[in-house]
């Protein structure tokens, strides 16, 4: 090889090593702004997000979680039902969590007042009430008053838990005095209880009647309309995945998670 061949490989071999600096450079400048997928989160999200939801969000919410999934490979969302009252307990006695949705704001502020929240909860949707009855309504139920008919195995939510506050809500705007069979702990207990024909009827969301299908008959009843819950959601103080958390809050609230809760019988926030 001659000198002038030499010389030329070594500035040729000088101008690669600094375009690869540069371009080292720039991609350590751009560390700031992790990568995004096309629905706006962090494509690098990663490991288990943990749920708390109030039990009539459990259709939904399996939904939801199973479609987050499969847009963000290499997590999963696992999920805890039950009502809204005990969960926030379990929030505020330490049990670890990521994200709480309530069904009402009276027990996410249970959360809030604790300091176990992080930021300002946001309603992501609401919902109302609706009598279920056994299949063909045997009964002939058709309003909020017929509940209180003698001999009827009526169930109701219990009332420190948002369903059950909203039934009390509803019967003490007309006034109506209702002894239920038995106060159950969340929405799916009492609707359960009509599904098996141990109850009658029960007070419980529109959403619960549409999961059941044909194991239950829905009755509305306009008192329904002022007794409508908003359910906030929030990302918790420690959560151990803030990160894959706050997507999985932001696609609840997107277009496509809307879809799937109205979908399900929400009403929009």
């Amino acid at each position: 090889m001659t000198r002038s061949a030499r010389r030329t490989l070594r500035v040729t071999g000088a101008g690669a090593a600094a375009l690869l600096a540069l371009t080292a450079c720039s991609s350590s400048d751009g560390d700031s702004s992790e990568p995004e997928s096309s629905a706006g989160a962090p494509a690098n999200l990663s490991g288990t997000v943990t749920v708390f939801a109030a039990a009539s969000l459990k259709e939904s919410f399996a939904t939801l979680g199973k479609d987050f999934e499969k847009a963000h490979p290499g997590t999963k969302v696992s999920f805890n039902f039950g009502g809204s009252d005990s969960l926030a307990s379990g929030i505020t006695g330490g049990a670890p969590a990521d994200v709480f949705a309530a069904a009402s704001p009276k027990t996410m502020a249970t959360v809030t007042d604790a300091g176990a929240a992080s930021g300002t909860p946001a309603t992501f949707v609401r919902n109302e009430l609706e009598i279920a009855t056994l299949p063909g309504n045997p009964d002939g139920i058709g309003s909020l008053k017929d509940l209180t008919k003698p001999g009827l195995k009526v169930v109701l939510c219990d009332r420190t838990v948002p369903c059950g506050a909203a039934a009390q809500k509803a019967l003490d705007a007309d006034k109506l005095k209702l002894t239920p069979v038995s106060y159950e702990q969340d929405v799916k207990a009492a609707l359960t209880k009509v599904e098996l024909k141990e109850a009658d009827a029960a007070v419980v969301y529109k959403t619960d009647v549409k999961a059941a299908g044909d194991k239950v008959e829905g009755v509305e009843f306009p008192e329904s309309a002022n007794a409508v819950n908003d359910y906030p959601i929030a990302l918790l103080k420690d959560a151990p995945n803030a990160a894959a958390a706050k997507a999985f809050i932001a696609y609840v609230r997107s277009a496509e998670g809307q879809k799937v809760l109205t979908a399900s019988g929400f009403l929009k926030p």
